[in-house]
């Protein structure tokens, strides 16, 4: 009987229905996690959503339009703001705003933007060291001592209730996510996990909105400097083209032939040319032959002269500088290194240089690369180096104003320029050039010089050379009443001192002046007794006669070469 009451027992306790409480528990606990599930999914989609919005934000307009359709479907709020620490780190400005009508007009700069408010308020405070977002009583935080200032104006508009949370990148507080909302308890707790997750996404958007502005920038500046670098290398291809040209190199003297010599030799190769020569001979000029005459004559030559600048202004002059790397330097700007890149540099009155300057050429003569003022990335260059100077660079070796190795590394190829009282019988097509050429700029009638005129000018010494001569034809042009230079109004000058450089001279008697004159002016012109530029001309004597008082006076050949 027992047994058989425990089997009963047992078969009533199998057959029970379960109590009801319990299942309706356990079925309330599958209601909510069902609930939960649902949430986390519309969350996910939410966020999944936000993310490929995201991933197209390129500008602040973007990053309006996703926070203003997509989160106000989800949550209930009337405004927002974002707000970013300033570089400061003291102190957060206004980013961007749910106005859409002024947010367009003012292409998305807030209205005070660049009012700066502090972080030391109890706000801030309290987002910073929260890991959720907050919800502000606004009423209750304007009774705050730290109250933030701005709080009264979204008072005034009616707004009751902020959820503020904290933006992050790298670790970092960025700034500020605020909602406003005009209804008490517009946001539930449980939407703070996804607002968290939204912040995030907000916060990568924000950093990929300023680094696109930052590229942004930098292009501009890119294009910027492109079109300043587009209009130098036009102007100075306009100014090889018209102010410059190989024809300007006027002159048949032998001694000129010479030096076309040696440019047909060196121009095709990138040897380092050093071009000597006293000032108005002619070195930028022969410099331009060069390049032309090179194979890099399709880029630029550009010509820096070390004597006309300042030298607190040379290094950035030759090599550049970096926006902020001193003071004055407003913009970034490339050097004349870079700008001659592929083509020829130009260093006239090289001698100028300083020693501390002269080093940092060397480096960039032998290394070929250069780093601009204030810069990091050395810069590779390809140039071809035409210095020019009028000072005996070995005598200021010795005097330790120039470097010895700077000056063997430009002394490859030297080409040394006469002066114009070595080759006066160049100056009657010089004289022809500069009529021709002064004539037309000025608009003048003037076509020839008297041959009394010339014989001046053959007689002169010339110590300001080719550049003095055209000066001189351009003043006798303008004063001239004819179509003909009858007069030439010569510098006075001590001719004892420009022939003996200040040594005293003997007092000579007539036989030995005229001598000494026929012999100077022999020597003026190489030797050539006849024709144009002739002794017999300047002299104004019959080549005859000439020729009879070279025999008279025992004047020898070796006598006129030895000058």
């Amino acid at each position: 009987m027992e047994s058989k009451g425990n089997r009963t027992g047992i078969k009533n306790k199998q057959h029970n229905p379960p109590n009801a409480s319990g299942a309706f528990a356990i079925e309330k606990e599958n209601a909510l996690l069902l609930k939960k599930l649902e949430q986390k999914e519309k969350e996910n989609a939410v966020l999944l959503s936000l993310s490929n919005a995201i991933a197209s934000i390129r500008n602040k307009l973007d990053l309006f339009d996703v926070i203003d359709q997509k989160l106000k479907k989800l949550f209930d709020f009337d405004d927002f703001v974002i707000c970013l620490i300033n570089d400061d780190g003291l102190t957060h400005s206004a980013f961007i705003y749910n106005q859409k009508e002024d947010f367009l007009k003012t292409a998305g700069i807030p209205p005070k933007s660049s009012e700066k408010y502090t972080l030391d308020d109890g706000m801030c405070n309290a987002m910073i060291a929260a890991e959720k977002p907050i919800v502000f009583n606004v009423e209750e935080v304007l009774t705050w001592p730290d109250a933030p200032a701005w709080l009264e104006f979204w008072h005034n508009k009616g707004i009751k209730e902020m959820i503020g949370l904290k933006m992050v990148d790298r670790s970092a507080c960025i700034g500020f996510f605020y909602l406003y909302a005009k209804n008490a308890n517009s946001l539930s707790n449980i939407y703070f996990d996804l607002l968290q997750g939204i912040s995030l996404q907000i916060s990568i958007a924000i950093s990929n909105i300023l680094a696109n502005s930052k590229i942004e920038q930098q292009l501009l500046e890119i294009n910027e400097y492109k079109q300043k670098l587009e209009d130098e290398k036009s102007y100075l291809q306009e100014e090889i083209l018209h102010k410059y040209n190989h024809a300007e190199i006027i002159g048949q003297s032998k001694s000129l032939n010479g030096i076309f010599h040696l440019i047909d030799h060196v121009a095709t190769t990138d040897s380092t040319v050093l071009i000597v020569g006293e000032t108005g001979t002619g070195k930028e000029l022969i410099a331009r032959a060069i390049h032309n005459a090179s194979l890099r004559r399709n880029e630029l030559m550009v010509k820096i002269n070390c004597a006309a600048i300042p030298a607190s202004l040379a290094e950035s002059e030759l090599f550049g500088h970096e926006k902020g790397s001193f003071t004055g330097a407003t913009e970034r700007r490339i050097g004349k290194f870079e700008l001659a890149h592929n083509g020829t540099l130009f260093l006239d009155e090289i001698g100028e240089l300083s020693l501390e300057l002269q080093v940092k050429l060397l480096r960039a003569l032998q290394e070929k690369e250069i780093e601009r003022i204030g810069g990091k990335d050395v810069i590779k260059t390809n140039v071809r180096i035409v210095a020019a100077t009028n000072r005996n660079l070995l005598k200021e070796v010795e005097k330790g104003n120039f470097r010895n190795d700077l000056y063997y590394r430009l002394n490859v190829f030297p080409i040394a320029l006469p002066p114009l009282r070595d080759r006066l019988e160049d100056i009657p097509y010089l004289v022809a050039y500069f009529i021709g050429h002064i004539a037309k700029k000025t608009g003048r009638q003037v076509n020839a010089i008297s041959k009394s005129a010339l014989n001046k000018l053959m007689l002169y010494p010339w110590p300001g050379n080719v550049r003095e001569l055209e000066h001189l034809i351009e003043r006798s042009i303008l004063l001239a009443p004819s179509s003909i230079i009858k007069e030439i109004h010569l510098p006075k000058i001590d001719r004892n001192e420009a022939i003996s450089n200040g040594e005293e001279q003997k007092i000579k008697s007539i036989y030995e002046n005229e001598r000494d004159h026929i012999l100077s002016i022999l020597k003026r012109c190489n030797g050539k007794i006849s024709g144009v530029g002739g002794a017999a001309e300047i002299l104004n004597i019959p080549a005859t006669t000439l020729n009879s008082k070279i025999k008279k006076f025992k004047i020898k050949r070796e006598h006129i070469l030895n000058k």
